[in-house]
Order: C-alpha cells, then structure tokens, then sequence
C-alpha cells in the first residue's frame, strides 16, 4: 500500500448494503486530523480546523468496473460524502465506482496548486490500490466541490504526470465559478446586512478571496480571471479550452422569488449565471457535448433553494442514463 496511506490511514471499513437490485463495498481511507487550525477572517474566533485527508469509495459488488465518478467533496463537519450517497445506489447499479476524496483543508478552495497535487496523489492512490477503471472518469462537483472539479482539469492539463485520468465527462451542479461575481455578492450581503447566514457566508468568501488574491477584483482584476474557470468579465474565456472536448452538464435552480423573499438577493446573486455563461462559452467553443439542465420550482423535491436542494432535485437516474450515453452504452 502507498506510504500515505500505510502510516496514516484508519481503518478500512467494509460494508455490505444490499438489496433487489445492487449490492455495494464502502472502503475509507483517512488521515488523523491535524491538531491545528486556519484563519478563515479577522476576528479572534474566525478559524477553522483542519480536516480528515482521505477518500471514500463505493464500489459495485460486480465482477467488472465500467467506469468511476470522482467528487472532491471534504470531510469536515461529519458530512463525509454527503453528495455523492446520493448517487452511491444509481452508480454502482449500472458498475461505476463512485471516489470521494478530500484535502486536509476545510473548505478548500484550491487557492495553490498543491491542492490539486494532493487530490491527484489521493486518486492516484486509489486507482491503484483497488483497481478502478480508468477507461470512463467523470468528475461530478456540487457547490464549490464543482469548482474544485474544475481547478483540478485545469491543473492535470498543464503538468506533466505519469497518471491521467481518462476524463470523459463534467458535471457541475449550482457552483460558484466566476470569482468576480460571487467577490460583489458577498460585498452586496455585508453591506445589505439583511440576512445573517448570507452576511456570515459573504464575509468569509470576501476575506479568503482578499488574502488569497491579494485585493479585490477593482484592485486586482487579472487575479480574480485567472482563479475563475468561467468568468462573464474574462472578454478572452481563458479557461473554456480546457473543458472545450468534454462532455459537461451544469444543473441550476431557479427560485428567484425564494431568495428575493428571505435574503434580498438579486437574479445575479446566485450561481445560475456562472451555470449559463459556463455552457454559452463552451458552446461558443464548438462543444457540443455541454447543456445546460434547469430545476424549475415545480420540479424541485426539495424545500432547500441552496445547493444541497439543487442536487436533491437532480434526477440521478437520467443522470446516470445521460454519463452512459456519453460511453456508448
């Protein structure tokens, strides 16, 4: 076994579920947390712990592994994995695996490269050490796990490895990509005051997105484009060839009504118009593997209107019906 995991790693815990259709292996691998902390804002209490390093993986009880979808979801808050269970049932049914893997950063925003380069070593590993299919990879992000995804493409396209993943696909549920916009949402929440979770979510975007990018986009404009794989202020769409020959899907909700009700917020104070702009720029690009899935409030299966509603209201079924179109199957 890697050296990471043999020193560090926890228990492996294997699980049996089973039922009329599918039967499914639950395998942990995860690093003691550090007993240390980082500054999340300026106050005397704005820190987080740092979390568990590791992945989760659930593998079909099949004798083949067609393919695997990777999430790079942490696992601060005892909410390991929360995205992906909910596709753990569709997945391994139809012989995906489904890897879950987690920087020792809370709420790792992939400011550096280096944690792309530990997310890479952890799927490396676990490539590796249980035999995944490398033939059908796509990689499924909810919320900023979606802009994880994102970096991490950007990031294995510019160096030099001798591991790749066989990236088919893209699927990217209600994230925050374009920095620039999602820097004036949380401004407009801390000057608003109007809603204390938003207040509280936007003071800590604005501060980690200052120090980490040095300013703010009026400062620092050419920052922000470059941490941005989409950006409706990038005039040259920098990022898009990195995505441009692959299959993507960007889900988004509407509930315009909902969030002008309890949170004063605007049509551009969401993460609809990055979804939009992301698959109007792909297409612009000649990708005609990428659409655009809208949640209307009729459809929605959820009271939730934040992300985790989002990907609830998402049809795993024709989800998993859609990745394996896009495998010839």
């Amino acid at each position: 076994m890697n050296k990471f995991f043999r020193t560090f790693s926890l228990l492996t815990l294997l699980s049996i579920f089973c039922n009329n259709t599918f039967a499914q292996k639950l395998i942990q691998e995860y690093e003691p947390e550090k007993n240390d902390s980082i500054r999340i804002g300026k106050g005397e209490k704005d820190f987080l712990k740092y979390i568990q390093k590791g992945y989760t993986l659930s593998i079909p009880k099949k004798d083949k592994i067609i393919g695997t979808l990777i999430f790079l979801e942490g696992s601060e808050f005892d909410k390991k994995n929360k995205s992906a269970k909910l596709i753990y049932k569709q997945a391994n049914k139809n012989g995906f695996a489904v890897l879950s893997v987690s920087t020792e950063i809370p709420l790792d925003f992939y400011f550096t490269d280096n944690s792309s380069q530990t997310a890479h070593q952890i799927i490396k590993t676990a490539f590796k050490e249980h035999n995944l299919s490398n033939n059908n990879v796509f990689l499924i992000g909810t919320g900023l796990s979606g802009h994880r995804a994102m970096k991490y493409v950007e990031y294995v396209e510019k160096i030099k490895t001798d591991f790749k993943l066989n990236l088919i696909g893209l699927v990217i549920c209600d994230s925050a990509l374009d920095w620039v916009r999602q820097y004036n949402e949380g401004a407009r929440d801390i000057r608003i005051n109007y809603n204390e979770g938003s207040v509280w979510e936007g003071t800590l975007t604005t501060y980690l997105l200052e120090q980490h990018l040095n300013g703010t986009p009026k400062t620092n404009l050419e920052n922000y484009l470059d941490f941005s794989s989409y950006s409706y202020f990038d005039e040259e769409s920098r990022h898009i060839k990195y995505y441009k020959d692959l299959a993507v899907r960007a889900y988004m909700q509407v509930a315009i009504e909902y969030w002008l009700k309890e949170k004063r917020k605007t049509p551009f104070d969401n993460n609809g118009p990055d979804m939009v702009g992301l698959i109007a720029e792909l297409k612009l690009a000649g990708n005609n593997k990428s659409e655009l899935k809208v949640i209307y409030p009729k459809d929605s299966k959820s009271d939730k209107k934040n992300v985790d509603g989002t990907w609830i209201s998402v049809g795993k079924k024709e989800l998993m019906k859609w990745i394996l179109k896009q495998i010839g199957k």
